[in-house]
């Protein structure tokens, strides 16, 4: 398991910062893990399935 940083998913996604919490408020995407008072990251194999619904969507 690996976790990953704001700006990799992003870079996976091609989602802005903004539209990665939207998506996270509506219930649509992974929610972050808390890894400290100011630090968050996300668990790659939740994204990467998030990318294979859409892909599997089209």
């Amino acid at each position: 398991m690996r976790l990953i940083k704001l700006k990799e998913v992003m870079a996976k996604t091609s989602l802005g910062h903004s539209s990665i919490y939207k998506y996270i408020s509506e219930g649509t995407f992974p929610k972050q893990v808390s890894l400290g008072a100011k630090s968050v990251a996300w668990v790659e194999s939740e994204v990467d399935d998030w990318i294979m619904e859409k892909i599997e969507k089209r």
